[in-house]
């Protein structure tokens, strides 16, 4: 069964007129996947906010801290960044956290085969010191820290138009998380280059595949294929991590490639067949960027679709 962890309280994080990253986001993926027919198809489950242990794993405390107080303070953006905030923001962006970290225990204890987290705001962005690019906390960081604390081998794949320089840089150094990006080059956030792999122990754990404007699947489709999949056969991970970011879909106001919601059912089926192989078909999808409403909303009921096996 797949499972869907979504919530109305990611509707509260509000960023002010006109902003990409609004709250209509997340009512065009429910949309969306009730028009695709799949609410029968998932099983919703609860989430409580990550707590202050949580996410202590993946951000400095000093971070946290300042975040918190900024945001409760009614600080219209982090002073870290480039990320607009309201006074709700820093419980949103809890829950957020939360719905990976409880997916993830979900399908560890087989109550799940894998699940789709529709959270916001996004956080593939968030270093361990400073929210940046429209994110806060570093949701599928968290999520991966939350597997390790049972499994020896993560993999996180993200295929969002922007690198994911903030789960990246939490890693960086860590042999045990497998990092891989596919992305427009050159973009936000400007890090992201085919020589970043890693350092120290991780070296060669961090892969980045960066793509020019105008890219599709026939470049992206053969990067997973004969890239991304035999480098996550040789490091058979025990779960794999998705960050599915649909900015890198075609139309969106944000980025320049040229992905199709028939190519985020196919990239989905790859990475749950390599699962299949490598780790029981455990997979957590959590959702990253994404602006265009509908096309937002088409392209995650693809995804969660080819999830469900459909």
């Amino acid at each position: 069964m797949t499972g869907l962890f979504a919530d109305a309280v990611f509707t509260r994080h509000e960023t002010g007129p006109g902003h990409p990253e609004c709250a209509a986001r997340y009512a065009a993926v429910l949309r969306g996947i009730e028009d695709a027919g799949l609410t029968e198809r998932v099983a919703r489950r609860p989430f409580a906010p990550a707590t202050a242990g949580e996410l202590a794993r993946c951000h400095a405390p000093e971070y946290l801290a300042q975040a918190k107080y900024e945001i409760e303070s009614g600080a219209p953006e982090l002073s870290t960044g480039d990320t607009a905030v309201c006074a709700a923001s820093w419980e949103v962006a809890r829950h957020a956290a939360g719905a990976g970290i409880a997916a993830v225990r979900e399908v560890l204890a087989g109550r799940l085969r894998n699940a789709f987290c529709v959270v916001r705001p996004p956080g593939h962005h968030a270093t361990r010191e400073r929210g940046m690019g429209f994110c806060i906390l570093n949701n599928i960081a968290l999520a991966a820290a939350e597997a390790r604390q049972q499994l020896g081998r993560v993999a996180i794949v993200d295929w969002d138009v922007h690198h994911g320089n903030g789960t990246q840089a939490i890693f960086y150094a860590d042999p045990s998380v497998f990092f891989a990006s596919t992305h427009q080059w050159p973009l936000y956030p400007g890090t992201g280059a085919a020589t970043e792999r890693g350092e120290g122990a991780g070296s060669g754990t961090t892969q980045n595949f960066p793509v020019s404007a105008g890219s599709g699947m026939e470049t992206i489709g053969e990067i997973f294929t004969n890239r991304i999949v035999p480098a996550l056969l040789d490091f058979r991970p025990e779960m794999i991590l998705i960050s599915a970011g649909f900015d890198s879909r075609v139309g969106d106001p944000l980025g320049e490639l040229r992905l199709t919601d028939d190519d985020f059912a196919e990239l989905t089926r790859i990475l749950c067949r390599t699962a299949d192989e490598v780790c029981g078909g455990r997979v957590v999808s959590m959702l990253e960027g994404g602006y265009a409403l509908d096309g937002l909303g088409r392209a995650a009921a693809a995804h969660l679709r080819a999830l469900t096996g459909a």
